[in-house]
């Protein structure tokens, strides 16, 4: 997304900051080889201050959602293990979700999972017939509504109740789509234990690579050496934290 903003600028092309974020999704689809949506780039690319962006992936409808953490902040929690996300099951996850879809639109006029609620895929789950597909589009179902319920949080300022929801998305991505790990799950459940936790999860495609906590301030330096310790000790290799802040997308620093 930076390269996209840097040539924008250098030879003045007409392209708008979602085209640029299509792009980069069709780079990663079609050279890099990973089936991904396009939630990376544009959070890169359409980022803003203090705000979370509640996108429709399949229309590209935005709205920026208030996000103020106050005595709160995020940490990153990298897990520091190697991994490559074309080589590993995520392409598999997508497929299964799309063999999932399919059999659903034998009964329901639907383009994408997305499109329900949990109440109407309980009721319709049998067309699916096979338990991992069911597990599958079950995770996708349920985490589109925990999002539309953390949007109404966030409009509401109820940062605990925002807290509990990235819980259990956590707990969907690890029973459900099956993409945590041990690496990933040591620290979201040991973050969960520390005071001043609101909430954490993992975060990407799965299978290493880094999870979120929300924490108070004031904890922020003792949750960084609790964690650390824990991980530590059942890895056997240290995990980084990173201190991170809410901030605006892709742009030249003037």
């Amino acid at each position: 997304m930076l390269m996209g903003i840097i040539l924008k600028d250098e030879f003045n092309l007409d392209v708008d900051r979602v085209a640029l974020a299509k792009m980069g999704q069709r780079t990663e689809n079609e050279f890099v080889g990973l089936n991904s949506g396009i939630m990376d780039q544009f959070a890169c690319i359409m980022g803003k201050k203090d705000s979370a962006i509640f996108l429709d992936c399949n229309t590209l409808k935005y709205e920026y959602m208030p996000l103020a953490l106050g005595d709160y902040e995020i940490i990153i929690m990298a897990t520091n293990k190697p991994h490559t996300l074309a080589d590993s099951a995520y392409n598999d996850r997508v497929r299964e979700c799309n063999d999932a879809l399919k059999k659903l639109q034998q009964k329901l006029d639907i383009k994408s999972l997305g499109e329900l609620d949990n109440g109407t895929f309980d009721e319709y789950a049998y067309l699916i017939n096979d338990e991992t597909e069911i597990k599958r589009a079950r995770h996708a179902v349920s985490e589109n509504q925990r999002t539309l319920r953390a949007t109404k949080a966030m409009k509401g300022g109820d940062l605990e109740k925002l807290g509990r929801l990235i819980n259990a998305s956590h707990i969907s991505l690890h029973y459900d789509y099956e993409v945590t790990g041990k690496e990933l799950d040591t620290l979201a459940e040991n973050s969960w234990a520390q005071p001043g936790v609101l909430g954490a999860r993992m975060i990407g495609g799965g299978f290493g690579g880094s999870a979120i906590a929300i924490v108070k301030k004031s904890e922020a330096e003792n949750f960084k050496k609790n964690v650390g310790k824990i991980y530590r000790d059942k890895i056997g290799y240290d995990a980084s934290f990173y201190d991170a802040e809410i901030v605006d997308g892709t742009k030249k620093i003037n």
